[in-house]
């Protein structure tokens, strides 16, 4: 089972112009004297690669994509380079990073590479047994961690030290050990199907380990085959989940839904956004999505992210206490929106 997985499991190395890598950390000092040379003249030092981030994907197609997270693999200057667990190097290229999910698709030059099996993660099960595959703590290669699937649908916030913290939802929580360096690696079914692919590990406790539903990532990859991007359904809105606690401090007349609302220089609906221009407003309480209730399980973002640019949808809301239906039709995500 890992056996038929494993060779398509890769290591991914990050490196940077060692030039680039000590401008992004100078000192007070160097903010305050010029150097006496032309600053635009690099030395041979400044141009060498030095390794700043190592992480773990897995090829997904024969032709050379390869999945893995947006942390280990978002930066524009950065030089990639994927090895196979038979040693064999390839200079890779990002072709696209999820503005929802940590997840990043890179393309490597290859032909009849070998390929992961996607499974179900619709299916999985509380309990059900996994096996984790990556390169631990960015040495071992093709390390085998094996556990269970503690949770699904965890919403938790990551936290990277270069690109501080975000919200995933939807996580699966499993108590397989996942490392510094397993980031961007296969979480197994029994049948060596891939059903997740591991992204967090919690600094508070052991066996607190978290992957995206694979799902999301044959999402994703559909969008790059189709149009040569990832492509995500928008709404533009902000806003907050509730819960039964948060309804009943601020009065609200139901407890499960979405309130619409906006937070510190975000606001609650987008400006000729696809709610916008549907009549949504600041306060509105979104119950449904044509037949699915909204509750903290079943997000709005969640129940969105199921649709399509160009569907429309029914929203159920509450405003005033009056019940309306808003029909909407949803637009395709733009990183600068």
């Amino acid at each position: 089972m890992v056996n038929n997985v494993a060779p398509a499991v890769v290591s991914i190395l990050v490196e940077k112009k060692s030039g680039d890598v000590q401008k992004n950390t100078f000192s007070f000092e160097d903010f305050l004297f010029t150097p006496e040379e032309d600053s635009n003249q690099d030395s041979e030092a400044d141009q060498e690669l030095v390794q700043v981030a190592a992480g773990t994907g897995f090829i997904v197609s024969e032709d050379g994509y390869v999945v893995t997270n947006r942390h280990v693999a978002e930066s524009v200057d950065a030089v990639y380079t994927v090895i196979t667990n038979e040693d064999v190097e390839y200079n890779a290229t990002i072709v696209d990073i999820d503005p929802f999910f940590d997840i990043a698709v890179l393309k490597i030059d290859g032909e009849n590479l070998p390929t992961v099996t996607f499974g179900d993660s619709d299916g999985i099960q509380v309990g059900q047994t996994v096996i984790a595959i990556g390169n631990a703590l960015s040495q071992y290669q093709n390390t085998v961690t094996k556990g269970v699937i503690s949770g699904i649908d965890r919403r938790i916030s990551a936290y990277d030290r270069f690109n501080g913290s975000e919200v995933i939802e939807g996580a699966i929580q499993t108590d397989a050990a996942i490392n510094p360096g397993n980031s961007g690696g296969p979480l197994i079914n029994l049948f060596g199907e891939v059903i997740g692919m591991n992204t967090a590990v919690s600094s508070n406790g052991q066996g607190l380990g978290f992957a995206i539903p694979i799902n999301e990532v044959k999402s994703a990859m559909e969008g790059i085959k189709k149009e040569g991007r990832i492509v995500r359904p928008w709404l533009g809105v902000h806003y907050i989940q509730l819960s039964a606690e948060y309804a009943k401090e601020n009065s609200l007349p139901v407890e499960e839904g979405a309130l619409i609302t906006a937070s510190e220089g975000v606001e609650a609906v987008v400006a000729d956004g696809p709610a916008a221009k549907a009549g949504l407003q600041k306060d509105d309480i979104v119950t449904k999505v044509d037949s699915k209730i909204l509750n903290e399980e079943n997000t709005l973002s969640k129940v969105i992210r199921s649709y399509l640019p160009g569907d429309t949808v029914i929203l159920s809301i509450i405003r005033s206490e009056q019940t309306l239906e808003l029909s909407v039709t949803l637009e395709e995500y733009a990183a600068d929106e």
